[in-house]
């Protein structure tokens, strides 16, 4: 199974939406601040700084004098006792330091504005490892949900500083991690009712079906047309689509349950750096667009066991079907069918680097054990 690399050309279509909201959040990459925006000056109109003067000034200072001056400018200690994180500069303490500065910066009074040029003026580094994808949006989904829990919500800080509808967009990136729990649900749920013969809509023949159906289908077809229109591929809408539905069940999961368990005093906040070097052998699979494990993670295991749990429950739903099949049961399962089987495509990469793989970017062997074990239990609970 190929895996391309992943690309955003929905970006495209966020970046112009906040745009026309009221101004893009700061997230990161690509991006210039104005002096006094660093230095922590409210907008006003008479904030005009004469640059060509400030430039054109002449250092009356001494090298020696200078060279002092440099060195307690670039020691550890300089911000110590100053307004550096918190009115100044990035802001301390959020592991999405930029997302909270450019909020803290556009209830200054400051707009922000996207501009795409055609000659790109930054390059970046992008994971190539599919675990180094989904710490980087653990960090980024942790850091997001605590900014919206605390003071900095833009509810909080921005509220009469900000356009609502700006607010309301903020909240697409931060309630990410919340929307864990919906898809955990969406995967689940339905799989182990179909094991257990439990029907959740309605049945094919009944009218009521066209409402699901018809969502179902709109929304695809509508998040495949944006994404072939900015630029992408259909085999790069439907990787994307596969990492959607891979971050919400672990890297999201996971940085919601950070933030749950930091709010009850049980934990703190850490900043995880995402490592962006590989050998030569998962460079090669990642030219190669392979899908790259290699590697025994928390975020594996529940991936493995999900994958494994939705093919359990479509074999286990099937052999329902067919032996009663005199009787329409099929009618009443025909959503559930079709919702697992889509879920048995999406993971395909995963059961081939569960069972068929042989190279080192296959998933470790106890990793394997640990989830068929899981995924058989939670089938006999479900049973039972």
């Amino acid at each position: 199974m190929k895996f391309l690399p992943v690309v955003y050309p929905t970006i495209k279509a966020e970046l112009p939406g906040l745009d026309g909201n009221g101004g893009p959040c700061y997230i990161g990459s690509g991006c210039f601040h104005r002096r006094e925006i660093l230095c922590g000056q409210k907008y006003s109109k008479k904030c005009k700084v004469e640059w060509k003067r400030l430039n054109n000034r002449e250092v009356e200072e001494s090298v020696s004098v200078l060279e002092e001056t440099c060195k307690v400018l670039a020691s550890c200690t300089y911000e110590e006792n100053t307004q550096w994180g918190k009115e100044m500069g990035l802001k301390y303490g959020c592991p999405v330091e930029d997302v909270v500065t450019g909020l803290a910066i556009q209830c200054r009074g400051w707009r922000s504005i996207y501009f795409n040029p055609e000659r790109k003026g930054f390059l970046g580094v992008a994971p190539t490892t599919l675990l180094q994808s989904l710490v980087q949006h653990k960090r980024w989904s942790e850091g997001d949900f605590q900014i919206f829990a605390s003071r900095y919500s833009p509810f909080v800080m921005g509220y009469k500083k900000i356009p609502l509808k700006l607010q309301l967009s903020y909240c697409y990136f931060l309630l990410w991690a919340a929307n864990c729990l919906a898809t955990l649900y969406y995967v689940v749920v339905p799989s182990l009712c179909l094991l257990r013969g439990i029907s959740l809509f309605p049945e094919i023949s009944n009218s009521w079906v066209l409402p699901f159906a018809l969502v179902i289908f709109v929304h695809r077809a509508y998040s495949l047309g944006e994404f072939v229109f900015f630029g992408g591929t259909l085999q790069g809408w439907w990787n994307d689509q596969r990492m959607w539905l891979y971050k919400r069940m672990t890297s999201y999961f996971f940085g919601f349950l950070d933030n749950i368990l930091r709010l009850l005093g049980f934990s703190k906040s850490a900043f995880v750096i995402t490592a962006k070097v590989a050998d030569d052998d998962v460079s090669q699979r990642y030219k190669q667009e392979i899908m790259e494990f290699g590697a025994s993670s928390p975020m594996f295991t529940i991936l493995a066991t999900l994958a494994l749990l939705d093919a359990f429950c479509f074999i286990g739903g099937m052999m329902r079907v067919i032996a009663d099949v005199e009787n329409l049961v099929w009618e009443r399962f025909t959503l559930q069918i079709l919702l697992c089987g889509m879920l048995i495509f999406i993971n395909l990469p995963i059961y081939q680097g569960l069972f068929l793989r042989k190279d080192n970017g296959s998933m470790p062997t106890s990793l394997t054990y640990q989830s068929i074990m899981f995924a058989i239990l939670a089938c006999a609970l479900s049973l039972y």
